[in-house]
């Protein structure tokens, strides 16, 4: 097999050609079609998580066919496309897993952080946390739903949970891949869209304004009405306050990162009157049993851009520039660098 590895914090990854894997009891191989390039392949890059171990194989937006199985897999054969998300196995038996909090286990494994992910010709993975995907769809365009498609599904549920909203007016900070994603099954799901981007970043603002949003902005920027809720995808700190500021009264702040930058101190007023900072963690299998019919059903299009394994550099340097719209996707299938 061939694979991007990193071998350290900060360091390119490097191509490399590793023996074939065979998958133990309970897991299957997959041969990799796609695998989307996330945000969270930069902070596994830049060292920003915690515990570490190298090297590692990025790469948690895998879509492919089952090539091995293990023994005691059920549900599953050869040949099936599969999508393999961030939540790479669960211990089941923790309070949380106990509770249906999966995705809050005491002794998770996450694709492409603690087990080896994507960016490769093949990954072993857990069965039990491979989705089905059918036959519908490109790998291609399907690949950014396994985790900017499900963190964004998991974030707007956070969002509107339990908000009693006649308006429904939802921000999104940061208009990358995962909001692109979570606009079009927002305004499914009948919010009203309020895109923030970066000052001056006229491009986002504009792919926003094709995806139905009702205003596009800079982050700075007040929102022509205020918010029900907001969803913060950027990892930046500072982007708190000003969510806060933009939502109403007893409106809710959710954080859809899994790192971000130091956030500022802020004016109690701005939290006041019971508005809610919440954060979003990992997702579960549940998550992605929901939205993925929903997105073949309601007919979400990824916006992608593609990049052969071995320029999964390039990718990376290119999604930290914000260089492309949507999302970026390798494909191994030409796996010669």
């Amino acid at each position: 097999m061939k694979a991007m590895v990193l071998n350290g914090p900060g360091q390119p990854l490097e191509w490399t050609d590793l023996p074939d894997r065979q998958p133990g009891a309970g897991e299957i191989r997959v041969h990799v079609l796609a695998c989307g390039v996330c945000r969270t392949d930069l902070h596994v890059l830049d060292g920003e998580l915690p515990d570490m171990v190298y090297p590692i194989i990025p790469g948690h937006e895998i879509v492919g066919r089952i090539d091995g199985i293990g023994a005691d897999v059920a549900g599953l054969k050869l040949g099936d496309r599969v999508g393999v998300p961030w939540l790479g196995h669960t211990c089941g038996i923790c309070p949380y897993c106990v509770a249906r909090r999966e995705n809050l286990c005491d002794r998770p494994l996450f694709t492409g952080y603690t087990r080896d992910g994507g960016f490769a010709t093949s990954v072993i993975a857990d069965a039990r946390f491979a989705f089905p995907l059918g036959d519908e769809g490109s790998d291609v365009a399907l690949a950014p739903l396994l985790c900017a498609g499900l963190i964004g599904w998991r974030s707007l549920c956070m969002a509107g949970e339990g908000q009693p909203m006649a308006s429904k007016a939802l921000g999104l900070y940061g208009f990358g891949a995962a909001a692109h994603i979570v606009a079009q099954a927002a305004r499914h799901e009948g919010w009203d869209i309020y895109a923030f981007t970066q000052a001056g970043d006229t491009k986002a603002q504009a792919f926003a304004m094709t995806l139905g949003a009702r205003w596009a902005g800079a982050s700075e920027d007040t929102p022509p009405q205020s918010l029900d809720a907001a969803i913060i995808f950027a990892p930046v700190g500072s982007l708190i306050p000003l969510a806060l500021k933009a939502v109403r009264k007893g409106g809710r702040v959710v954080c859809a990162g899994i790192h971000m930058s130091d956030i500022p101190s802020f004016a109690y007023s701005l939290l006041w009157e019971e508005r809610q900072l919440v954060s979003v963690a990992n997702l579960t299998r549940e998550d992605g049993l929901a939205f993925l019919p929903l997105a073949q059903k309601i007919g979400i299009v990824t916006k992608t851009t593609t990049y052969a394994l071995g320029d999964a550099n390039q990718a990376l340097a290119d999604l930290r520039a914000g260089k492309f719209e949507g999302a970026a996707v390798l494909v191994p299938s030409s796996a010669v660098r």
